[in-house]
């Protein structure tokens, strides 16, 4: 049965976009809906206000407070103006910097931005056209910005578009300022938003800064002699028609490789994602058409990024001759594992290293920390939890890489945020090391398992849109935690941690200790006597809650690899069927 009190509240926040205040195209939309029979797109456009997630602000496109479009950017333009200006009274001028992908809209978006900050007296620093996240961040810097923004919905379908903000050490906010801004924007009426700044407030930026930005991006190379020996192998990537078509074909230039193979089709900038259902490298759909014309060359490695550049998808040849997607939990294994024995082999380790992982992320990450003497770090989901540890350490230790399972990486501190520019010239790099050695990627990943331990993940996503679906996945993790499971895949369950509470309670005998977090989030793990992990977590920027695995195995020999991942597959896959997935 529908809420009618929820209709009657949804009824009336949409009256009020009828107003002159709003355009007459979104007059019209919103019209519309409510002259429609049927409820739902005005109860999902019009039940909530979009919020600050792990990723900022995001949503599908269109009318309404629940909506990505001009006003709910603009309010939260102006409440982060507002924010601004209270916290940096004391400069004579403040600055932003502004990005934007490749979605419909983003630029329109983008440069209404502008306008605002513009508006409100800060100066706008705003790229030509669109850039990569990465790139942004590192602009923030580069320029002693105070803040700044990106308009992406990073790898979501075309439909959705977003809204990135970042302070200014280039990291997206955090707490205390995240709820602070969230509070300023909450406040902020329609009629509050300044649209229409001068224009001498504002100043484009272009190639100078991916210069400066490429240029960095080189000094992330551990082995240029290396690459130098190697240069020619066989590099297919793709952009999936997003910001990195150039950025990323530069950057694995800047580092010497001199033979890279693109998908012309998937060069073609476009919102529309023509090639793809979704552009994100991690469902093998969108790298279908890179891996065929790996096939076609015999390439060495496999790369794409999704469409802001942030996240990168790996594929290899594995022994039987088949390009396999490698996922994100194994791309981080194979960024540190070479970061550490690299920076080890020409002795530049210090004792002052550190890495940093994300609380869902394999287990296997913190064993090669434990193993090298590398002080590590758990955070949640979100670079800019990365980031933040990176801040507080500053001066103290030293960042060598950070990533989590969704497939980000951060080699360098110079970005604060996922790079897949950066990432992708590294990981070539790390397969020219491995041809280097007579290997390929795929049997350095071996070596890992084989060295340090075996394990194999799975992420399960699923879809519950709109406000029911929202109430559905509330339901889904109270019920998780009024009745945790008893034993999971044959084994007893031993830790359940909750991060909404900050304990962590021993199912077997009773003990409760405290979560070492800053804040609270809603997520929970729970911990089998056999070194199984699963982590339950309502996502923070789409209509979904992902269930992470991650079980342990035994490989002794390489030859058993196979073997290995079977019965990993198979305990996941019983372990699912006991949670009802």
């Amino acid at each position: 049965m529908e809420n009618k009190e929820l209709l009657k509240q949804v009824r009336e926040k949409a009256q009020e976009w009828l107003s002159e205040t709003y355009d007459e195209e979104t007059r019209k939309e919103v019209q519309s809906m409510l002259d429609s029979d049927d409820h739902t797109k005005l109860i999902d456009s019009f039940y909530r206000n979009l919020e600050f997630g792990t990723g900022g602000l995001r949503g599908i496109m269109g009318a309404g407070t629940n909506r990505v479009n001009k006003y709910t950017i603009g309010a939260a333009n102006q409440g982060l103006c507002n924010y601004l200006k209270k916290n940096f009274a004391d400069l004579p001028q403040i600055k932003v910097a502004i990005g934007h992908d490749c979605r419909n809209n983003s630029r329109t978006f983008a440069e209404s931005s502008a306008k605002v900050f513009a508006a409100n007296g800060i100066k706008a620093y705003l790229f030509e056209d669109l850039r990569p996240t990465p790139e942004l961040s590192f602009a923030i810097r580069e320029l002693g910005c105070q803040s700044g923004i990106i308009l992406t919905a990073s790898h979501n379908p075309k439909e959705y578009n977003g809204y990135k903000a970042y302070w200014d050490d280039g990291s997206q906010i955090v707490a205390p300022h995240d709820v602070n801004i969230v509070n300023e924007v909450s406040n902020v009426k329609v009629e509050d938003i300044k649209f229409d700044g001068p224009d001498d407030l504002i100043e484009i930026m272009g190639e100078e800064m991916d210069e400066k930005f490429l240029k960095m991006v080189k000094t992330v190379s551990i082995s240029p002699d290396v690459v130098e020996r190697h240069k020619n192998m066989k590099i297919v990537y793709t952009p999936i028609h997003g910001t990195t078509v150039k950025l990323v074909p530069a950057a694995l230039r800047k580092f010497g490789f001199t033979n890279i193979i693109n998908i012309p089709e998937q060069d073609v900038v476009s919102g529309d994602f023509p090639t793809v259902v979704s552009p994100n490298p991690e469902d093998e759909a969108a790298m279908e058409m890179a891996i065929n014309k790996a096939y076609e060359v015999d390439a060495d490695l496999v790369m794409a990024s999704d469409p802001d550049g942030d996240r990168l998808g790996v594929a290899v040849k594995n022994d039987k001759g088949k390009y396999i997607i490698v996922n994100g939990n194994q791309t981080a294994l194979i960024f540190i594992y070479y970061i550490i024995t690299k920076m080890k082999e020409a002795g530049k380790m210090k004792g002052n290293e550190f890495i940093v992982k994300t609380i869902v992320s394999t287990e296997l990450i913190a064993e090669i920390a434990r193993k090298n003497n590398i002080d590590y770090y758990d955070v949640y989901t979100g670079f800019k939890f990365i980031a933040e540890v990176i801040r507080e350490q500053e001066g103290k230790l030293k960042y060598i890489g950070g990533g989590e399972e969704s497939f980000g990486f951060m080699p360098a501190d110079f970005v604060r945020d996922k790079d897949a520019v950066s990432s992708c010239a590294l990981m070539a790099e790390i397969a020219a090391w491995a041809i280097d050695q007579g290997k390929t990627l795929y049997e350095l990943l071996q070596d890992i398992y084989l060295e340090y331990g075996y394990s194999k993940e799975k992420t399960i996503s699923v879809m519950r849109p709109g406000k029911k679906g929202a109430d559905e996945i509330q339901q889904m993790m109270d019920g998780f935690r009024a009745n945790p499971p008893k034993s999971l895949g044959g084994s007893p369950m031993e830790w359940v941690k909750d991060y909404s509470t900050l304990v962590a309670k021993n199912l077997i005998t009773g003990e409760e200790t405290k979560i070492n977090q800053k804040v609270t989030s809603n997520v929970l793990q729970f911990f089998t006597k056999d070194g199984t992990k699963i982590s339950v977590r309502p996502s923070g920027t789409e209509p979904k809650i992902k269930f992470y695995f991650e079980v342990k195995g035994e490989l002794k020999l390489r030859a058993d690899f196979d073997e290995a991942e079977k019965t990993a597959d198979t305990k996941i896959e019983a372990i699912m069927n006991e949670l009802g997935l």
